[in-house]
């Protein structure tokens, strides 16, 4: 599905070229003393995640000279390629620039879910940030078909709260209803969509998990569920 996410916006799309990440700087602001710690932060990830420059630069759509410049200070990262970067090493932004953490409140109040400005879809944070797991409340609308079909490590839990959904899996479609739940490996080619009147919310679940088959990574998409 997806984060990011996810108002949907890819950060291979936002960094796929050495140049596009000296532009919109997260970054404008930093000292070079602050530089220097981004960049060294951007290779321990890395490594601690053991990757290699090519298969890290893939999974963003950089280019590993692009990516070397990164962790060498030479470049600042857009926002965009920080929250790629940040995905692929199973940590958050405040992370990569060395924020304190703070320990998440694990009680996360209900509330409406508003509609998202792309597509409409519509998303509620279910659970704490900076876990392993990043649970969502979704909504989507009938007729907005996601048409990315998404292939990343980890797993998905869905449970339809209401509606009817579309669950597509490889070469297989599943028609969800109310109170219908599905768990699946990310690296299935998937996809879903509305198909009631009213669209569907779901929960939502997925994992950060790093796996030997990261670099099989295609594509992007919402910015909130991935």
């Amino acid at each position: 599905m997806s984060t990011s996410p996810s108002g949907p916006a890819t950060a291979g799309s936002a960094g796929s070229t050495g140049s596009a990440g000296s532009t919109g700087s997260a970054g404008d602001q930093l000292d070079d003393q602050e530089v220097a710690g981004l960049a060294a932060r951007l290779r321990e990830h890395r490594l601690g995640s053991r990757l290699t420059l090519e298969v890290a630069a893939a999974r963003v759509g950089l280019s590993p000279a692009y990516l070397s410049r990164l962790e060498t200070g030479r470049r600042q990262p857009s926002l965009p390629v920080l929250l790629g970067l940040a995905r692929a090493y199973g940590t958050s932004v405040s992370g990569l620039l060395g924020e304190a953490m703070v320990e998440p409140d694990p009680v996360v109040r209900g509330g409406a879910i508003e509609p998202g400005r792309a597509g409409g879809w519509g998303y509620r944070r279910a659970g704490a940030p900076g876990r392993a797991m990043q649970a969502l409340r979704v909504h989507v609308p009938l007729g907005v078909q996601d048409a990315v079909v998404r292939v990343h490590p980890g797993e998905e839990w869905l449970y339809v709260l209401q509606g009817r959904l579309k669950l597509t899996l490889g070469d297989r479609v599943h028609q969800l209803d109310e109170g219908d739940s599905a768990h699946f490996d990310s690296l299935t080619p998937h996809c879903i969509a509305a198909e009631s009147s009213g669209g569907v919310e779901l929960l939502f679940v997925h994992t950060l998990l790093q796996s030997p088959g990261g670099e099989l990574c295609l594509g992007g998409g919402p910015a909130a569920p991935h």
